[in-house]
């Protein structure tokens, strides 16, 4: 029985876990994109980004507190707006989980494709016009089957790899800020008036938020509310773990852009301009400009290491994620089954490996698969400030270790912040990511109507809300500004108050249709207990 004991997690591995996750390939692509954007004003993108993302996370670590369990952020939706509401959310989730692992193992392949030394020309058949070649795909399918291995066996494991990788990930991103402000920091980069700051006006500090990589960067705060069930004193660690490692990711990430603005040669500037900088490593290649050889080598197998642990953290969030989806009886039982000796949702993992290499297939480079991660992510999210306050609502003496006052005023301003960075990920991504999303539909309505036998009229009731807010959100993105993709029939910055405002009446609309009382069984202290 000794055997069958799982492995927990302690606070330490759990913030581990969650940089590993967080600093990823963003932090090697991120700044050099957004700067190309926005000029020095990407500052701002990332600081706005990661106020977004906190702001989100703090409803979800009121949820996580409660419900401590594995994938539990496939699960919170239902819990008040029943299976339908839920499933959409889930399966939104997970399948910007699952593209994460593609994306992080392209990342790698790509750097590999502009290594500098004249004994890796055979790299750069690896990358052909910024996509992944037949070659560079076969490289980026053994990475993700490495990822897979090291989750395969056991949580003991795969926390020992973070553990190791993830100090190694801080410390070099920490040492990269410091080497190169020491060694060629131009403070006249950053102008000397508002326009030479923001040459590129406010709109596209909103639009690098979204389209260079900078949600996505921030996104896996959920790797410690997914890995709930497996923490230790999940209750206080789950919003210690969240807190502290968001803190530490932001402080970097806009330290990190910070640094790559003052570095860039100022006559560079003069001759292209922001919009004319387009490195295809922008770190390495700022320390191959100023001869800092050592750090390129640091930097070119941080593009391994980054990767490497990001894509071992989401293959278990995403395994988890949809193990956890099996429990609402609307996918086959077999996805969610644990391994009897570790626990682990083996046939979740291989589910989520043949996705994986069926998307890498399809979307061949790294922006693509970015982009598709930043919107269904943030679709997934829109349920968790009207989850928070309906179950507020509906069961007020649940025990809630992690129940701010805030909260009432907190969640409204996280739902509208959320629709917004829905709409700055620009026509046609918006259309195409809720298309992808429908597709989980007809699976379940055929286990709903073959197995389930609910009231798919009350299902209804509670996700109206859902299906006319994406229908909104993608009439909108085509009508909006053209700085967005759209006709620009409403111009920038009415459209930000268009979508502000309806989704006020969304937030509230999604409260009101929420279920009338909890009747799902709810993990709680490793315990199943029917709530009334």
């Amino acid at each position: 029985m000794e055997g069958m004991k799982r492995h927990k997690i302690g606070l330490f591995s759990a913030i581990m876990l969650a940089l590993n996750s967080l600093i990823g390939s963003g932090w090697l692509f991120g700044s050099g994109s957004a700067a190309k954007i926005a000029g020095p004003a990407a500052i701002f993108s990332w600081i706005l980004g990661a106020v977004i993302i906190i702001a989100i996370a703090l409803t979800y670590v009121e949820l996580g507190a409660m419900f401590p369990e594995s994938g539990g952020m496939s699960r919170y939706a239902q819990y008040s707006h029943g299976s339908l509401l839920g499933f959409v959310a889930a399966w939104a989730n997970w399948i910007s989980l699952v593209t994460l692992v593609p994306m992080e193992a392209v990342a790698a392949v790509q750097y590999m494709s502009s290594w500098p030394w004249s004994w890796a020309n055979w790299t750069k058949n690896f990358i052909k016009d910024g996509n992944i070649t037949f070659a560079g795909l076969g490289v980026v399918f053994i990475f993700m089957c490495i990822f897979t291995m090291i989750n395969f066996w056991s949580v003991k494991i795969m926390t020992h790899f973070t553990n190791l990788i993830s100090i190694f990930k801080i410390l070099l991103p920490t040492l990269t800020i410091v080497v190169l402000i020491c060694s060629g920091f131009h403070a006249q980069n950053f102008g000397s008036n508002v326009h030479e700051f923001m040459p590129y006006g406010t709109r596209s500090i909103f639009e690098a938020t979204s389209v260079s990589g900078i949600i996505m960067s921030y996104d896996a705060f959920q790797t410690v509310i997914n890995m709930g069930g497996e923490l230790k004193n999940p209750r206080k660690n789950i919003v210690r773990g969240v807190l502290i490692s968001m803190i530490i990711t932001a402080a970097i990430y806009i330290m990190l852009q910070v640094t790559f603005i003052g570095a860039v040669e100022p006559s560079m500037l003069v001759k292209v301009g922001w919009h004319g900088i387009d490195f295809t490593s922008p770190f390495a290649d700022l320390a191959i400009i100023l001869g800092i050889n050592w750090l390129v080598i640091l930097l070119y197998l941080d593009a391994f290491v980054s990767p490497f642990g990001t894509g071992v953290a989401f293959v278990a969030t995403a395994s988890r994620a949809l193990a956890a989806m099996t429990h609402t009886r609307h996918l086959p039982k077999w996805l969610g089954r644990l391994n009897q000796k570790y626990l682990i949702p083996r046939y979740a993992m291989i589910a989520d490996l043949i996705l994986a290499v069926i998307l890498v297939s399809l979307f061949r480079n790294w922006n693509l698969l970015a982009t598709v991660i930043t919107a269904s992510t943030l679709i997934a999210y829109l349920t968790g400030p009207v989850t928070v306050m309906t179950l507020r609502k509906v069961k007020p003496n649940l025990d809630r270790p992690f129940k701010p006052r805030y909260m009432p005023y907190l969640a409204p301003i996280a739902f509208i912040l959320t629709s917004l960075s829905i709409y700055w990920s620009m026509w046609p991504t918006t259309i195409q990511v809720i298309l992808v999303i429908a597709l989980g539909l007809p699976i379940y309505f055929y286990y709903e109507i073959h197995y389930q036998h609910s009231n798919l009229k009350e299902q209804l009731r509670s996700c109206w809300w859902m299906i006319v807010y994406l229908i909104f959100m993608s009439i909108m993105s085509y009508v909006g500004s053209d700085g967005f993709g759209g006709q620009n029939w409403i111009k920038y910055p009415f459209d930000f108050v268009v979508i502000a405002v309806a989704s006020l009446g969304f937030y509230y609309w999604g409260i009101k249709t929420g279920l009338r009382k909890i009747d799902l069984y709810i993990e709680k202290d490793s315990k199943k207990i029917k709530l009334p």
